[in-house]
């Protein structure tokens, strides 16, 4: 007997906290947190634009308001990923 996958996965992406220092997330059912100096884009935004986050793809991560899209992977393991645009002003 083989199990069936049934209905649609409802994991995905919810920001569940800001603080001074950065902003929490729930990914995959995992919480994450994205600290503002590997994360500067988020600094200054407005709440509700942090809120707002869409996951078009598995891997892909879309804050529209903000403009800001991120590999699923930098959030995951932000140190394989070093390099840190500037926020724009």
């Amino acid at each position: 007997m083989t199990s069936e996958t049934r209905g649609t996965s409802t994991s995905g992406v919810e920001v569940t906290g800001l603080t001074p220092h950065g902003v929490w997330l729930i990914l995959d059912d995992e919480e994450h947190f994205l600290p503002f100096e590997l994360f500067p884009w988020f600094k200054n935004a407005p709440a509700s634009a942090i809120r707002r986050v869409e996951r078009p793809s598995a891997d892909h991560l879309w804050w529209p308001d903000v403009d800001v899209d991120l590999h699923v992977e930098s959030i995951v393991d932000p140190r394989r990923y070093p390099l840190v645009a500037a926020p724009r002003e």
